[in-house]
């Protein structure tokens, strides 16, 4: 293990230490250096592969990030949608965002951290498949494996990038010199998602479906963390048979299922404060030895809260029978009275983790999110009873309140639809999802229901700033951020969003 750790922390000194300060992707190594001296074996792919992995819970050494990429997903998902609310130490960057006061220059629009992951991922694209002349051990099978995981990952963070900035620079080969082309301009979002599906077909060819053990399997990319992705991106794109079909290889497996006929307490600990689940398909493996932010953000200095009506709105409150409870409400999701996020602290419903072992995972698709994108192709495509059914099979197996059952008929898609973004909301509560549902909904059918993204964002807004913000939000460019002063300053191939202009 301790030959396995140092391999992986010479990669990423390996990836950065060559850095030039005119490159605003962060991304490089030297080629002599990364072909020289690396690129030999399967255990170097296999290191190499791991590392990207790694880069995704946290900075390399020598980077200084003031966040890791599990902090810029969670904020890119949650600072614009309804449920968060700004805690005592949110900085006003954050609070900026939270209030659709949104500029240039704050340094959450940096995206380094994604292209620099990206670049990893490229180098084991291009690289990788070499050392199959080197190592005779190496069969395609496996080569094709580890492909897949670096081609799925990367699509991720592009889907990410996409739904967050809209038009991004599109880097499809590895940074291995300072002679690289640095100005690149954006490509459009259509572009980004077209890319992304096609990463995501050809690593759903070379995937794996079981590694042989639980966390690898939780942890690392597989044939169903693909058609969960590749789902997602379908809504998207509005190919709604497509994502039926997406969901549906991932339901048939009998691989997953929900957690059911047990306390919350039981759920909570299982699904969340343990993670790996049978509900869960991809997770981010914090450890013990290797912790999460969420200790800081929402428990000792807490940067953000439960928004003031969140408990009540989304999860109900029973106050005839207050055991009467939402599973992934109240004490789970959210504590009453502080409003804390619970969901990523808690060892259980009624206590918190000790600082030292607050190892609880970033959920990025579990088989509820599959369920419910299934129920929304299906009422896209005008299956509304079928949308309806897998709605109560969640609300049952949460045991869900009446206070949140909604009466919709089968042929009420824009009701269906609306009651999905509020089970989602539910479900997903401060899971990173929030805003990409709202705006993903809201811009359907050229931005039919922006009424949905206009009521969401002025939910924690002061009162002062809501006509404010209403006005901003009525531009469709106003819904992804900016392109960060510096990456401008750096590449001159850039253009701004003209909202930002």
């Amino acid at each position: 293990m301790q030959t396995k750790i140092k391999t992986i922390l010479a990669i990423f000194i390996l990836f950065v230490s060559a850095s030039s300060c005119d490159n605003y992707l962060d991304l490089k190594p030297q080629d002599g250096i990364v072909r020289a001296e690396f690129w030999k074996t399967k255990e170097d792919i296999q290191a190499a592969v791991i590392g990207i992995y790694s880069s995704m819970l946290n900075s390399p050494p020598g980077v200084s990030d003031d966040f890791n990429m599990t902090e810029y997903l969670f904020m890119y998902g949650e600072l614009r949608g309804d449920m968060l609310g700004a805690g005592g130490n949110v900085t006003d960057e954050q609070r900026d965002i939270m209030n659709t006061n949104i500029i240039a220059a704050n340094g959450i629009t940096d995206w380094s951290a994604f292209y620099r992951t990206i670049n990893y991922c490229n180098t084991v694209i291009d690289l990788a498949p070499a050392v199959k002349g080197l190592d005779p051990t190496l069969t395609q099978t496996q080569l094709n494996n580890y492909l897949s995981e670096a081609l799925a990952i990367r699509a991720y963070l592009y889907f990410t990038l996409a739904r967050t900035f809209k038009d991004v620079p599109l880097k499809l080969t590895a940074t291995l010199s300072d002679k690289d082309n640095f100005q690149i301009p954006t490509s459009t979002q259509s572009e980004i998602f077209a890319q992304v599906i096609k990463d995501l077909k050809l690593a759903e060819e070379y995937s794996v479906e079981d590694y042989g053990n639980n966390a690898s399997n939780k942890g690392r990319i597989t044939t169903y963390a693909i058609n969960a992705m590749l789902a997602d991106v379908y809504l998207w794109t509005d190919k709604y048979q497509e994502a039926l079909d997406c969901t549906n290889k991932i339901i048939d497996s009998g691989r997953f299922g929900l957690i059911s006929n047990v306390s919350g307490n039981s759920w909570f600990n299982t699904v969340y404060a343990k993670g790996n689940s049978s509900e869960s398909i991809f997770e981010f493996q914090y450890t013990t030895e290797n912790l999460p932010p969420f200790y800081s953000i929402f428990y000792q200095r807490p940067q953000f809260i439960a928004s003031s009506d969140a408990l009540e709105d989304f999860f109900g409150v029973d106050t005839a029978n207050p055991s009467n409870r939402d599973i992934r409400g109240e004490q789970a999701s959210i504590i009453t009275g502080t409003n804390l996020i619970h969901k990523f602290v808690g060892f259980d419903n009624t206590s918190i983790k000790a600082l030292q072992s607050s190892d609880t995972h970033w959920f990025v698709y579990r088989y509820a999110d599959v369920l419910l994108m299934k129920a929304e192709a299906s009422a896209l495509l005008q299956q509304g009873q079928a949308a309806i059914d897998i709605i109560k099979e969640i609300r049952l197996a949460r045991k869900a309140i009446s206070l949140t059952v909604e009466d919709v008929g089968s042929e009420d898609t824009a009701g269906i639809i609306s009651y999905i973004l509020r089970e989602r909301g539910r479900e997903f509560a401060f899971e990173g999802k929030r805003w990409f549902d709202i705006l993903r909904i809201a811009r359907r059918n050229n931005y039919e229901r922006l009424d949905i993204l206009l009521d969401a964002a002025i939910t924690s807004a002061p009162p002062q700033q809501q006509q404010s913000i209403k006005a901003k939000l009525k531009d469709p460019n106003s819904h992804y951020l900016p392109i960060n002063t510096f990456v401008l300053y750096t590449n001159k191939a850039l253009v701004q969003n003209p909202f930002y202009k």
